[in-house]
């Protein structure tokens, strides 16, 4: 028995590696192998040089608004009249990735010149989005008159992984009983209808649990013949006039043409395998590219894969056994750690040539499973001869460093990642109405602002042990009491967003120099348990946080809005904070029912006591109003709150709650419903 054990250890190895990899265990690391190989093998990608992308860029922006007197948005009849250049060259077809749910705010006239155009081109595609939590339960389409002149609609919605990062893709989505063609399958649709987009599925490689396809990425989405929006409507107003164009209509014929925003803090930002921050529509691009080509990548079936761990596992065991062969132990430990690198190195070097040619073929789990049976192997070995730690760190200390070494040795367990169960205090802000300032600013405008703005309210949030989570635009999210334990986390949590408010209020003239108007921000905290978990290797983590409890105290921040508020925290925060020490003062706003919860929540006004002390008859008035709205009241309540709604938005917002409920015959229950978020 014990001549097999060293095989029996390295089925074992195979068992545990197969295992973790169809659990998925391997997931986020294998993804992000995946970006590394697509980053360096982009050059080898089949190139389709016929598809165009044409970018609604800063230096266009600033040509229409000295050439043309345009101010941003642009009038669609620029977009109307590249559809007509573009026609002019039978150019194959042209895909809008830009939104146009809303009308032209210059007028009617301007959406039916953009619609004309496309109808009378006819081969003109418009953005279409499936959103909710099915991805098929909200759709976001063009206004009529554009509707009215798409060929068809092309589907943008992303498939992302679960780091958020677009890897894939679908061919097309089905709505309302009809199918949709991707915005990069648009093309194909156009050419051959819905059965041919049904046939062409038939041979790609299907993912099958989503239908989706894995996309090959060139290196940079400036690799697809980019154009200027400012070379086409300058060219087109030449043709217009008798004189000479820079582009000729013709220079398209037959192409593709892709359209959308390319100015910085313009156009639509996703993360892929080349980049953390690439333009959405070069994901449609990248998939045309891959259709006419054939260039998606294929993934591995999990037999092939369950049958390349054993291989690996079995080299490896090969490998020691040799080693205990040898009459010179010493050098057949160096021989052993040099094969057993070049072997690693082997099948890396595999992992990147398949990847070449379109070969998905797993390399974490691989390298997993080649590692611990190496380790287990070799520790194995030099225990039954009492020199395991010796051998481990003389051995292994010529390509992983000490501390590595002894987290494998001691907690093998490490190597796996995972996530824990906290109590947390989480920590929600928002600018009022950021975008209306948004599009009043230019894009170099607005990083100085948000920069200013985020930089000066996250020292705050670090100095006090917070940990921030990431930034959503102009938004904040931050907890405490992970990965750090802190006795004291919602007295922190609550007392940061006081000095974030007071903070702000410092820069609120500096920041309207900037913008043009007052910034104010609103602040939604919640105490209570989530799931925090660890992202990245066994030697760095990454903390972020899900759960119900995230998600109300994201509810919480925007009901300031329905409140009149800038600062609010749930009941359990104020409790926990008072025991914590906390000294701010609370009034009570209302029991409120959030979206996505049937239950009610107290929730509450934190501020400093001077601040109180100076309001205190009003909130005492607001007391006596509250009761009676609790008590279903209506009449009373809002004698009571009229009678400070001048002085309190908090009242005003209550009494028109009143009325709503009045007039629309609503129970009076005594609760806050949010009916939205």
């Amino acid at each position: 028995m014990k001549k097999f054990l060293p095989f029996i250890i390295c089925l074992v190895c195979f068992a545990i590696s197969s295992v973790f990899t169809l659990t998925g265990v391997f997931d986020y690391l294998e993804n992000k192998s995946f970006d590394s190989r697509t980053k360096l093998t982009g050059s080898s990608v089949k190139t389709n040089d016929t598809i165009c992308f044409i970018a609604v860029d800063q230096e266009s922006i600033e040509w229409a608004k000295e050439n043309k007197g345009w101010g941003w948005p642009w009038p669609r009849s620029a977009y109307g009249d590249i559809v007509r250049f573009m026609n002019a060259g039978n150019a194959h077809s042209v895909m809008f990735d830009i939104m146009f749910t809303e009308p032209s705010i210059y007028g009617d006239s301007d959406d039916q010149y953009f619609g004309d155009s496309c109808k009378e081109y006819g081969r003109a595609v418009n953005a279409l989005y499936l959103g909710g939590a099915d991805g098929q339960s909200e759709a976001l389409l063009p206004v009529k008159p554009i509707l009215e002149g798409s060929a068809c609609l092309g589907v943008v919605t992303s498939a992302l992984d679960n780091d958020d990062v677009v890897r894939r893709a679908r061919l097309y989505e089905t709505y309302g009983g009809k199918v949709y063609p991707s915005l990069g399958s648009a093309p194909v649709f156009l050419d051959e209808g819905e059965d041919g987009l049904l046939e062409l599925e038939k041979h790609l490689p299907v993912v099958k649990k989503d239908n989706t396809s894995i996309l090959r990425y060139r290196k940079s989405i400036d690799q697809y013949l980019p154009y200027r929006a400012s070379d086409i409507l300058s060219s087109w107003d030449d043709i217009q006039n008798g004189r000479e164009p820079v582009l000729l209509p013709e220079d398209f014929e037959g192409c593709p043409i892709y359209i959308a925003y390319y100015a910085p803090g313009l156009f639509d930002i996703c993360s892929s395998p080349v980049s953390q921050v690439y333009p959405g529509v070069g994901v449609h691009i990248t998939q045309l590219e891959n259709i006419y080509e054939n260039s998606f990548v294929h993934s591995t079936p999990k037999w092939v894969e369950l049958i390349y761990l054993l291989l690996l596992c079995l080299v490896t065991y090969g490998i020691i056994d040799w080693e205990k062969r040898l009459k010179n132990r010493s050098w057949g430990i160096v021989l052993s750690v040099f094969l057993f690198v070049i072997f690693v190195s082997f099948i890396t070097s595999l992992s990147f040539v398949l990847f070449r040619l379109s070969v998905w073929l797993p390399l974490i789990s691989g390298l997993f499973a080649v590692l611990i049976c190496f380790m287990s192997q070799m520790v194995y070995a030099y225990t039954t001869e009492g020199r395991q730690k010796k051998f481990i760190k003389n051995a292994f200390s010529q390509y992983l460093s000490p501390t590595v070494i002894d987290q494998i040795v001691s907690n093998p367990e490490k190597l796996k990642l995972g996530g824990e169960k906290r109590c947390i205090s989480i920590y929600f802000s928002d600018i009022q109405g950021f975008t209306t300032i948004s599009e009043h600013l230019s894009p170099e405008q607005l990083t100085e602002v948000l920069n200013k703005y985020l930089s000066a309210m996250t020292d705050i949030i670090i100095e006090s042990g917070g940990t921030i989570d990431k930034y959503e635009g102009d938004a904040i999210i931050a907890f405490w009491n992970a990965p750090v334990d802190q006795n004291d986390h919602a007295k922190r949590a609550l007392e940061i967003a006081i000095k974030n408010q007071k903070r702000l209020e410092e820069l609120r003239n500096e920041l309207e120099k900037l913008c043009g108007k007052k910034i104010y921000q609103r602040i939604g905290i919640n105490t209570g348990d989530a799931v925090v978990g660890n992202m990245g290797s066994s030697k760095r983590f990454d903390y972020t946080m899900l759960g119900d409890n995230v998600n109300l105290a994201s509810r919480l921040e925007g009901l300031n809005k329905q409140f009149g508020t800038y600062l609010m925290c749930s009941k359990s925060t104020k409790e926990m904070a008072q025991a914590q020490g906390c000294h701010l003062n609370f009034r009570e706003l209302g029991k409120v029912v959030v979206v996505g919860r049937n239950e009610a929540v107290t929730v509450y006004e934190p501020m400093l006591t001077a601040d109180f002390v100076a309001k205190k008859d009003i909130y005492d008035k607001f007391d006596l109003a509250l009761k009676e709205f609790y008590a279903g009241n209506l009449s009373a309540a809002i004698e009571k709150f009229k009678s400070i709604e001048s002085k309190d938005p908090a009242a005003l917002k209550y009494v028109e709650r009143c009325k709503f409920i009045q007039e629309k015959n609503l129970p009076a229950d005594g609760l806050w419903h949010a009916y939205s978020k």
